[in-house]
């Protein structure tokens, strides 16, 4: 099977990892007996779905449901629709600015959703729209702040570094910066006695950064429920992982941290790695753990960038057609007998129609007022009476 990561000798832990590979196929999950319609049945994850570091596997018996199953399509379908919209808009010159897309990578997002709790935490990089989305958001809120209008997330004023929801906290722009907060936010669900957990997403680009491995000791130095998770699309903006990074094996760099890499593009796999790092970090109060899902982005790291300068367009074409995360799950769903190819592509049809109707809403909304810089400054019901401008005579009062 195809695999993105090479079987080696991992430079410092030989005997802990190995010689296997992860599997990155999105379709490698076997029904164990049959597919029940109305109540859950199992399902087998292949043997090569999770490399461990410090800790035992997930279980690769994993118990679904046709509800489960479809309801995660749909979503997939629907968060691709949306970024694919995203695409069409920047080029048409009405999204400005930076614009980051998770095509290819929809299998973490939905698979975190499905596997955490309502009230545990998120929080992650610029590639954030559809964790937005599945924490609370809507895609017209994400569409309205990426366009700049005021029924945006943020009232069109911050862009996709700056989506908020309770319990999603941004798609942060400095790079690696989310990995403290998200270790910060952690530690407030200790301190106050909460039974949560908080989930911290960074890229394979951010993973040098010294605040990661600051919050990594912090994190277990205190035993926080931190799940730190490094989503590896192989290239940190244009270079890839073994050009920037000396040890590629990233759920291995937490130190004492235990650490598990998934297989990013098979959902029931991400799904599965995500309640076993929850189950550790919240139900069996044993710290944080480092989870490496293994996955790709089809386009560039932004849309200024083409992503054909330092990856071939054949090996983009291959990921596509051979490891998409939702063909996979397709794959599932007819062979199992779920679902017929034509009741599936009614789902594609619904999803498209979802993600237009929102792009339309969105660029109804007007653009913010010019008084609208002085707002949201402070939080609500703290402002003080006036805010001084550029200069000491400019004065605005709310």
């Amino acid at each position: 099977m195809a695999s993105l990561v090479r079987a080696r000798l991992p430079r410092k832990f030989p005997r802990a990892l190995g010689l296997r590979a992860i599997q990155t196929s999105a379709d490698t999950t076997q029904l164990a007996d049959g597919a029940d319609h109305s109540k859950p049945f199992t399902v087998k994850l292949h043997e090569d779905s999770f490399r461990s570091y410090l800790c035992e596997k997930p279980d690769l018996d994993v118990e679904v449901t046709k509800d489960q199953l479809l309801l995660m399509y749909r979503q997939m379908q629907t968060m691709r629709r949306m970024e694919m919209a995203a695409d069409a808009l920047y080029k048409a010159k009405l999204i400005r600015g930076f614009c980051h897309l998770a095509i290819g990578q929809e299998a973490v997002s939905v698979g975190l959703e499905h596997g955490i709790a309502t009230d545990d935490r998120v929080i992650t990089a610029y590639r954030c729209h559809p964790f937005a989305v599945l924490r609370g958001g809507t895609i017209t809120g994400v569409m309205g702040e990426l366009l700049g209008r005021q029924n945006g997330m943020s009232s069109g004023k911050g862009g996709s570094m700056h989506i908020f929801t309770p319990s999603f906290f941004g798609g942060n722009g400095i790079v690696g910066a989310q990995v403290p907060i998200g270790a910060g936010v952690s530690f407030a669900q200790k301190y106050m006695g909460e039974n949560n957990a908080t989930f911290a997403l960074y890229g394979d680009g951010a993973s040098n950064q010294g605040q990661v491995f600051e919050a990594f000791n912090m994190a277990k130095l205190w035993n926080l429920p931190t799940i730190f998770i490094c989503e590896n699309n192989k290239y940190g903006m244009g270079t890839s992982a073994e050009r920037s990074s000396s040890n590629t094996e990233y759920f291995t760099r937490g130190d004492k941290i235990p650490g598990l890499q998934v297989n990013g593009m098979d959902i029931i796999a991400t799904k599965q790695a995500v309640k076993f790092a929850r189950k550790w970090a919240v139900e069996d109060q044993r710290g944080p753990l480092l989870l490496e899902f293994v996955t790709y982005r089809y386009g560039g790291h932004s849309m200024s960038d083409p992503g054909t300068t330092y990856r071939t367009r054949e090996e983009v074409q291959r990921m596509r057609s051979t490891q998409d995360p939702i063909r996979g799950l397709q794959k599932y769903i007819e062979e199992w007998g779920l679902a017929t190819e034509q009741e599936l592509k009614q789902l594609d049809k619904n999803a498209k129609a979802e993600v237009d109707a929102a792009v339309e809403e969105a660029k109804a909304s007007p653009e913010p007022r010019i008084e609208d810089l002085w707002t949201d400054i402070y939080f609500k019901g703290s402002e003080p009476p006036t805010m001084r401008g550029r200069e000491r005579e400019e004065v605005h009062r709310y």
